[in-house]
């Protein structure tokens, strides 16, 4: 106790210096001598309930945030059971008895309420009623039903309820017996925390909009449990034992529709390439011809480094027919990241261009290498190199099915994690029908519509949105070879092309709502999405006015497929990473693995208790020690945190190791990174902590501004200044440091650890 009391009030002194309240302010709003308050700042002294409620008052807190230095997240309702206390309302109809005339500082009707029982009640819908205010319900003795909107729960003696009486509500006796239970009801306008803004999603206009796959492929492999609605509620999977992408998907997309645009493929200079599913299948056959007339050969694990060439379609889907293990990454590598991935994955061979200098680079890093290695490239050619096109044009369209097994590896990525070197996560050849809901409900492709999604190959978000789910959703998939991202380049091809849907990291949007996006035709959209790093409301909000199109954002890893999302038909709450894929078993759970309660800050988790669902990875390669670090309990930990509201969205705070500790308060930097950015001269920012004698941390704002803006003391003040208005006052950055750029991994990830030790 004596401990928890210093912390609270170490919590206290910081959020009186944030306020820039004095001690004589203090003791005045909490009905104390400044001497007295002193004392009570120490931490020497217990405090009183009173106290802290009037001292959190003052300081524009709730009191929950001074007690346990977690700021409050639900806005709607919370259970809390016998023992532990706490919150909900009433209805009208049932017998009262006031207990008293006034609560202190507001306006109260305190009863004990009789709610007689009626077996008649249980079989009709609960009569539910709003009226303004908050309310309270202690069960004394019985049973009780309380449904709050679409949320049912059973209340036992000792159980209560707190909410918001303007939500609809209503409660019957249940059990057979009368239920007794302690009633205050809170008058007048409740003082509610504002609420994420809600994006409804009409069921009507979800049946109308979400396109038809009873056709599609995908069925022969995923089935579907929908809810009445129409919104998806599970899946299940039959994945043949012999099961592999490239002849039971694409061999078999030829045969049912050969002349169906699969690709349409640009080159950084514009040319235009359509490829079709028996174009696919017959280029895919004779690659493999190719490759195995080389050695290629179940197994082998072959580096595809080809940015957005057309040829990686080609060469991937030929190493799945062989049941030769793909090896995608970025063309952004140099000799040493070779030398690395080589040694590391054993790698036996590579296929590549000489664009960015990918050949070059491949040729140091083998210089003095003994052992065979395989050298292909694609687009040109070079001396010592095959020629992937000339042996693919020259190898027969004809392949006789190689033996193949679900279990086998099938892709390997190498992550780009943000301290030490690159794992590798393993997927098997189950691996691609893990993306199914990812192009169905999330991106909600179009069969006869055009899918873009902006990733380098060398990357597994390539394989979400330009692959897989949209083969196997018969959707054809839109490919840019670009060198350089540029917004007034993109935005054009929208309407030249009918783009129908879209998916791109948050950071695109930021460059296309700097834009005059009403200069450009994007009525061809009907959706888009986006990944790869948590959407700051602020670009939701803006693209939402330019163009009316919601961004339904999603999250997964590298480990994973979609993992965390709002899949079509469903509410968006602007901020929120969404709902668990129905696919996993998606869960966020405290330091000893026991699920968190709504609002509590977790670990995000996919139970694996029955066994490795598909889409997720299998371990890392050549790694135990990582895979037993990230996957124990019966659980794959995602090395993310989030909390969860009580309608189940899932809320990202940051990494585990990012999750700043200051005086008590447990400060998640994605919240106070989301207020920076909506600052109109800030590019980038990452919040990190800085060590702190007093504290143990601060909060830390590492910036870029945008071109013009001139780096100040009087900005910096202005920056905090705006954080404190927007958010708790303790979360405002202590320290802010202006620089040039943000230190990155090779995917574009912020590296926090490298701006922690600088």
């Amino acid at each position: 106790m004596e401990n928890q009391t210093k912390v609270i009030a170490e919590r206290l002194k910081m959020a009186r210096h944030n306020a820039e309240l004095t001690v004589v302010d203090m003791a005045e709003a909490a009905g104390v001598s400044a001497s007295e308050y002193e004392r009570l700042e120490t931490g020497e002294y217990d405090f009183s309930f009173t106290f802290l409620f009037k001292c959190a008052s003052k300081l524009g807190m709730d009191i929950s945030e001074l007690v346990s230095g977690s700021d409050p997240k639900l806005s709607f309702y919370n259970i809390t059971r016998a023992g532990e206390g706490m919150p909900i309302r009433r209805r009208a109809g049932f017998n009262y008895r006031h207990l008293a005339p006034l609560l202190k500082n507001r306006m109260a009707e305190p009863f004990v309420v009789t709610a007689k029982y009626d077996p008649q009640l249980e079989k009709l819908p609960v009569a539910l009623s709003t009226h303004k205010g908050q309310e309270f319900d202690f069960i004394i003795s019985g049973e009780m039903k309380v449904q709050l909107e679409d949320h049912t729960e059973i209340l036992h003696p000792g159980d209560s309820v707190f909410y918001d009486s303007g939500h609809r509500h209503g409660m019957i006796a249940v059990g057979g017996n009368d239920c007794v239970f302690l009633a205050v009801v809170f008058k007048g306008e409740a003082e509610i925390a504002e609420e994420p803004v809600m994006l409804p999603q009409t069921a009507e206009k979800a049946a109308i909009d979400r396109h038809r796959y009873d056709d599609c492929i995908y069925h022969r492999f995923m089935n579907e449990e929908l809810y009445p609605d129409g919104r998806l509620k599970g899946v299940s999977f039959n994945v043949p034992e012999n099961f592999n992408f490239g002849y039971d998907v694409v061999d078999e997309l030829a045969k049912k529709c050969p002349d169906k645009r699969a690709m349409l493929w640009l080159s950084k200079d514009k040319e235009e390439i359509d490829f079709t599913f028996g174009d696919i299948s017959r280029l895919t056959n004779k690659a493999a011809n190719f490759l195995m007339s080389l050695g290629v050969k179940r197994g082998d694990r072959i580096m595809l480094v080809l940015r957005r060439s057309w040829h990686f379609w080609i060469a991937i889907n030929a190493l799945h027919k062989l049941g030769a293990v793909a090896v995608p990454a970025t063309s952004l590598l140099v000799k040493h990241d070779y030398e690395y991935r080589f040694d590391s994955g054993c790698i036996n061979g590579i296929i590549t261009t000489e664009t960015d200098g990918c050949a070059e680079q491949v040729e140091l890093a083998l210089d003095g290498r003994t052992t065979p290695f395989l050298k292909i490239l694609a687009g040109s050619k070079r001396d010592g190199w095959h020629s992937f096109d000339d042996g693919m044009n020259a190898a027969s369209e004809h392949l006789e099915r190689v033996e193949t097994s679900k279990d086998d590896p099938c892709i390997m990525f190498f992550t780009s994690g943000t301290t030490g070197y690159p794992k590798i996560a393993m997927h098997t050849a189950e691996y691609p029908l893990g993306h199914i809901v990812t192009a169905a409900w999330w991106h909600n492709v179009d069969p006869e519509g055009l899918h873009f999604t902006i990733a380098d190959t060398g990357w597994g978000k390539a394989l979400w949105g330009k692959l897989y789910g949209a083969w196997l959703c018969e959707a054809a998939v839109f490919v840019y070879d670009f060198t350089k991202f540029h917004a007034e380049d993109l935005l054009p091809m929208f309407a030249k092309y009918n783009i129908t849907t879209f998916c791109a990291p948050p950071t695109m949007y930021r460059f296309f709502i700097k834009e005059k996006l009403e200069k450009y035709d994007l009525s061809s959209l009907q959706y888009i999405t986006t990944a790869g790093e948590a959407l700051n409301p602020e670009v939701f909000n803006k693209f939402y006015e330019y163009t009316g199109l919601k961004i339904m954002e999603g999250f997964g890893q590298t480990e994973t497929t979609l993992t965390v999302c709002n899949l079509f038909g469903s509410n968006c709450k602007v901020g929120s990473m969404g709902l668990p894929n129905p696919q996993y078993d998606v869960r966020i759970v405290d330091a000893d693995c026991n699920e968190t309660k709504p609002g509590e800050v977790g670990e995000i988790v996919i139970n694996t208790e029955k066994g490795t669902p598909v889409g997720l990875f299998g371990g890392y390669y050549r790694g135990e020690a990582q895979t037993e670090a990230c996957w124990h309990d019966g659980f794959y930990h995602t090395g993310d945190t989030a909390w969860r509201d009580e309608d189940g969205y899932f809320w990202f705070v940051g990494r585990v190791d990012d999750v700043i500790k200051s005086s008590g308060y447990r400060i998640g930097p994605f919240e106070i990174e989301s207020v920076i950015m909506e600052l109109p001269y800030v590019l980038e920012c990452a919040v990190t902590g800085v060590p702190d004698d007093v504290r143990g941390q601060v909060v830390k704002a590492t910036i870029v501004t945008t071109k013009g803006t001139v780096p100040s003391e009087e900005l910096k003040k202005e920056i905090q200044t705006y954080v404190k208005s927007h958010t708790a006052p303790y979360k405002y950055p202590r320290v802010i440091e202006f620089v040039e750029s943000l230190p990155k991994t090779i995917s574009g990830k912020i590296k926090r650890n490298e701006i922690r030790n600088k």
